[in-house]
């Protein structure tokens, strides 16, 4: 089985590449991180949704481009290793995978076309606090038309404009659409590692809201939410990855000590090695991943986590490593390495951690033996 890009996702890779270097980089996301006040780069969201980027996998009918998961997997490569700092995955990943698996006709007519456009940033919100969120963590309350509660930390949940969020409803777990901008919701900005990537608590005061998708279904829907969300992180993690090696590399062929290249030196070759394996297994994983993903395959659950395990524990050995290649200028606010490591720790967390996943793993191995 072939599980490589078409020639014409291999193609949309390498624009997608030119755009960003060009667009995007380290001098954009050093901006938004010297800048308290904003939390995304407006002229990068808005150039990415006039390229039809944010519409690539919603359908043409919708106001998207109706190309694929197969394309937003390239992108999610691409804006990884340009560390954007952007609220393209809570938007896209999350937000709009959720509107399309469970949105009703009039919510995806509603609400698709914007988020197409670029004019929607939306957000998803399962956290109630510290721990792997689980039903019976879920505190916030949605009667059907009113949502009650709040949740912490949201990923993009300072700027966004609709949020889905999970609550109690009756006896089980429902998701509830919710237009943040209405009077009764809170918003405190959090501070975090990754500042290029928002973070809010929200806090919700009996607030309109309408059910997303069927009563009492809430769980099972942010479970398949997170695991497309999963693959597609983990694109961005490989990204990212890939960056940190050919930026140690290059540092390592251009630093001379003693009168030789460092990388002659036995200590860095090896954490190169290192860095290559750990991210041609991650490679594996997230391409399986992507396969079953585009596909809608049985083996999602089993692709998603791990792909989310693989390409997480490559993206932090490859961040650090690169740093350790750099020497002590490595971890200094001059050098770019920082920028890839404080992304590698949020995203390491952002749809639940490495250690999560790999017990999701398990317990669906688990699962299906005992079936």
């Amino acid at each position: 089985m072939n599980f490589d890009f078409s020639d014409d996702q291999k193609a949309l890779k390498d624009q997608a590449r030119k755009f960003l270097t060009d667009k995007a980089g380290a001098k954009v996301t050093r901006g938004v991180l010297n800048d308290d006040k904003i939390s995304y780069d407006k002229d990068l969201w808005r150039a990415v949704a006039e390229l039809g980027w944010l519409g690539t996998a919603i359908p043409e009918e919708y106001g998207g481009l109706g190309l694929g998961r197969l394309e937003l997997c390239v992108l999610a490569e691409e804006l990884g290793r340009a560390v954007a700092p952007i609220p393209f995955s809570s938007t896209v990943y999350f937000f709009a995978e959720a509107v399309m698996l469970a949105g009703s006709e009039a919510q995806k007519a509603a609400l698709l076309p914007k988020l197409a456009s670029g004019d929607l940033i939306g957000c998803f919100a399962v956290s109630e606090g510290p721990g792997a969120p689980a039903p019976e963590t879920i505190a916030a309350k949605f009667d059907g038309s009113t949502l009650t509660g709040a949740k912490i930390p949201v990923t993009d949940g300072d700027i966004a404009d609709y949020a889905v969020v999970a609550a109690k409803e009756g006896g089980g777990i429902s998701l509830a659409l919710v237009d943040l901008k209405q009077a009764g919701v809170t918003r405190t900005t959090l501070q975090t590692l990754d500042p290029t990537r928002g973070h809010a608590k929200l806090e919700f005061k009996g607030v309109k809201a309408e059910r997303l998708g069927a009563a009492g279904q809430g769980w099972e829907l942010s479970e398949a939410v997170l695991d497309r969300a999963a693959v597609l992180i983990a694109f961005e993690q490989l990204g990212g990855s890939q960056a940190c090696l050919e930026m140690a590399l290059d540092y390592a062929k251009s630093r001379y000590a003693f009168s030789r290249q460092i990388g002659s030196f036995q200590a860095i070759k090896h954490k190169l090695a290192d860095m290559y394996v750990a991210i041609e297994v991650a490679r594996s994983n997230t391409y399986y991943g992507a396969w079953a993903l585009s596909t809608e395959a049985a083996e999602l659950p089993f692709a998603a986590a791990a792909s989310r395990a693989a390409a997480s524990d490559a993206y932090y050995l490859c961040s650090k490593e690169n740093i350790q290649t750099h020497g002590g200028m490595g971890f200094t606010w001059d050098v770019d390495c920082h920028l890839f490591f404080r992304r590698s720790k949020l995203l390491a967390v952002q749809a639940g951690s490495p250690a999560v996943w790999k017990e999701k793993l398990v317990k669906r191995l688990e699962q299906r033996n005992a079936a």
